[in-house]
């Protein structure tokens, strides 16, 4: 890892992508209203957007980094380069379209021409599948925070009273999906009996794409003979799921993008905007080895996942504001660190 690379250096292309986003998001602004205004409000919104990515998403940096970390460099290469065109173009743009073709059953070229032509009701329809994607990504990424928590082999806990009980549930085989299903089933209670079935059927989904996933890659790393094919094999397994944990969460920062504006081409360019800035942060963690000098700091990303999980449950039944979302994700994150920073004090003094 090249430790000696200044912090800044990171910045470079996140801020050559900014320039470029913030041009189009004017010129958007122009050739949609015509005016001065148009040009600033879209400016803004296009700046809130790529924030609001960012803060939603540092969790998802620090999961990625610790992945990234295990990979070989030639799967570490393939995901922060395909990886990013597949986190922008693809959930940025390809999924919001695939969501209106599949809940108004319209083919992906007239989702297109409701999200040009028609932005309100093409807003109408992602808001309705709110509900539906809330419970996959939901189910996903607490499956994700409980494997971490209740990983036997563990060794660190930063919340100790709370993370040795969940170490010693590990050995209670399937606790993490009894447990998400009590959510599951909790949240369709409270539910209106038209919407049950819908949730019931996605959360459903989310935990088994999930198990597929993470299945895939154990089986693509026991069944090498080689460390070569080791390397190789697990570096596929490890893109696949990184590739769905990016898609869920960028869920929550595509349905809240919404709520600024139903612009298409306005969100992709603000969210993609703040993925670049993601990408450059994983990178920056990797290789600074940040995660082995903060020991901590991916606790905390975990707890940021598991409430983020919580939270797009929570969504099916009320409106929590994305920025909120960002804030709880960020606090958990920062209070993490601190506690890194004075383990190291400590260790430093003694």
């Amino acid at each position: 890892m090249d430790g000696t690379r200044s912090s800044l250096s990171y910045l470079k292309w996140p801020l050559i992508i900014t320039a470029i986003g913030l041009f189009l998001s004017g010129w958007l602004g122009w050739a949609t209203l015509g005016n001065v205004g148009g040009i600033l409000s879209f400016l803004l919104v296009g700046a809130v957007l790529a924030a609001l990515e960012i803060s939603l998403s540092f969790d998802n940096a620090i999961v990625n980094a610790n992945k990234l970390h295990e990979m070989t460099p030639v799967w570490r290469q393939r995901f922060l380069t395909w990886g990013i065109l597949i986190a922008v173009f693809g959930m940025r743009v390809v999924f919001p379209l695939a969501i209106v073709a599949i809940f108004a059953w319209v083919n992906p070229i007239e989702a297109m021409r409701l999200a040009l032509a028609e932005p309100d009701t093409y807003s109408q329809i992602m808001d309705h599948a709110h509900g539906p994607i809330s419970a996959f990504g939901g189910t996903f990424l607490m499956m994700v925070a409980l494997k971490f928590f209740v990983d036997e082999d563990k060794s660190i806990d930063w919340i100790e009273i709370l993370e040795c009980r969940l170490r010693k549930c590990g050995s209670v085989r399937g606790f993490e999906i009894a447990f998400v299903l009590i959510v599951v089933v909790a949240i369709c209670q409270a539910l209106a009996d038209e919407y049950r079935g819908a949730f019931l059927y996605s959360a459903i989904m989310g935990l088994l794409t999930f198990t597929l996933v993470d299945g895939l890659g154990n089986a693509l790393d026991q069944s090498s003979k080689t460390i070569t094919e080791i390397g190789a094999k697990g570096g596929l397994g490890a893109f696949l799921y990184l590739e769905v944990l990016d898609a869920s969460f960028s869920f929550d920062g595509v349905i809240g993008a919404f709520a600024l504006t139903t612009n298409i081409l306005l969100i992709a360019i603000g969210l993609g905007v703040g993925a670049m800035y993601v990408r450059s942060m994983t990178i920056m963690l990797v290789e600074k080895g940040t995660l082995q000098h903060f020991r901590y700091l991916e606790h905390g990303a975990f707890y940021s996942i598991f409430a983020l999980s919580l939270i797009m449950f929570m969504q099916s039944l009320m409106h929590i504001p994305e920025t909120l979302t960002g804030l709880i994700g960020v606090a958990l994150i920062g209070f993490a660190l601190l506690s890194s920073i004075r383990h190291n004090q400590r260790e430093t003094q003694t």
